[in-house]
């Protein structure tokens, strides 16, 4: 039987077949206009909800999964560097799929596509609503109507983030090993810089790293923050009964210049039955400190100062690659200020020469539930 274990391996989740996803933080754009793509601020921490079973609210151990902390209206996007062989994966933000805006679905699909295509796709940054565009992912809390969940379907019942991953079948995936097996070409060396690079030593970032480097040097790289509890350990807070904690979900920002590819496989190529999946709760930073013990890490750096250290910003185009038509659904996502009111803060644009063009980039188990 194959294994359908998910495991997170420092802050990166690891689903069966190779598919590696990380949470990064970023800075959130403007709600109006069309941006590039600006890099990351580190790394979420990812934390297994099972370690705090006494901790969280009976639904969150129901569904299982992991959980990490963000702000209110603090954008992330999902980086799949790592990812080693091909695979249709899945992302649901409150189970509404992020690339065909259809309800979550237990198979892949075509007409519309519902997965994004890895490692084709290096990254999605937020939903699939324009033409070589998407809205930014933003987090906001449930009961507002503001999350892509509750303006497609009319209801906000599960927040969080749903990942699936389907490997090729058993043939295909004969197939294209053996392809890579007589190639053995050695993988091209990570660029100096660019949308893989780390921030500079003054944002808390490394002093060098690239696209894909190592979480610890590289694009994303993790935020100083207490380690997770060792197994057996005993929790780093006084534990407290369950509570209803303050539910969390993905609403849309700005919009960016980013594709998000056709598939060029017959959907017969992909497994029919899912390699694994995990649900992502999304907790607000006081509710992490109260579960986890930990501090959340410190709230994004502010536009101004973002700019004025020279932080760089990246288009990224393939040329031998499709963009997928956005659906309906997701093209109608209206942007959280429309609840939450307007952003006030000066927007900084990059300087001229600050955008950088890229070309293609090359623990213990996660309990599933019932979601």
């Amino acid at each position: 039987m194959a294994d359908t274990t998910v495991r997170i391996d420092g802050n990166t989740l690891r689903l069966p077949g190779g598919v590696a996803v990380r949470f990064i933080r970023t800075l959130r754009l403007p709600e109006t206009g069309t941006h590039p793509l600006p890099p990351g601020l580190g790394e979420f921490p990812v934390r297994r909800v099972a370690d705090y079973a006494d901790r969280v609210p009976e639904a969150w151990r129901a569904r299982g999964g992991v959980m990490l902390p963000v702000y209110l209206r603090e954008a992330m996007w999902l980086s799949f560097a790592g990812t080693s062989e091909p695979a249709a994966l899945q992302v649901g933000v409150g189970k509404v799929c992020a690339v065909s805006g259809r309800p979550w679905s237990d198979r892949p699909a075509r007409d519309p596509q519902n997965y994004v295509v890895l490692p084709r796709q290096p990254w999605l940054d937020g939903i699939n609503s324009g033409t070589g565009t998407v809205r930014q992912f933003v987090a906001v809390p449930l009961g507002l109507g503001a999350t892509v969940e509750g303006q497609v379907t009319g209801e906000e019942v599960w927040g969080g983030v749903q990942l699936q991953s389907f490997p090729l079948n058993d043939r295909e995936l004969a197939r294209w090993r053996e392809e890579e097996r007589r190639r053995q070409v050695p993988p091209a060396p990570a660029p100096p810089g660019g949308y893989g690079a780390a921030m500079p030593a003054a944002f808390g970032g490394p002093a060098a790293g690239g696209y894909g480097a190592p979480a610890a040097a590289g694009y994303g790289a993790a935020m100083p923050m207490a380690a997770p509890p060792a197994p057996g350990a005993a929790p780093a807070a006084p534990a407290s009964a369950p509570r209803a904690a303050a539910a969390m979900g993905l609403g849309v920002g700005g919009s960016m210049r980013q594709e998000v590819y056709q598939d060029d496989r017959p959907l017969s190529h992909w497994s029919e039955q899912p390699a694994g999946r995990v649900f992502v709760h999304l907790v607000t930073p006081p509710e992490w400190r109260r579960i986890t013990g930990e501090a959340a890490p410190p709230s994004p750096v502010d536009r101004a100062a973002y700019t004025s250290a020279g932080l760089p910003w990246f288009d990224y185009y393939d040329e031998e690659a499709d963009d997928l038509a956005p659906t309906d659904a997701l093209r109608s996502v209206k942007p959280v200020g429309d609840w939450l009111g307007d952003d006030h803060e000066p927007w900084q644009p990059p300087t001229p020469g600050q955008t950088q063009r890229l070309k293609d980039a090359p623990g213990r188990p996660v309990e599933d539930g019932d979601w």
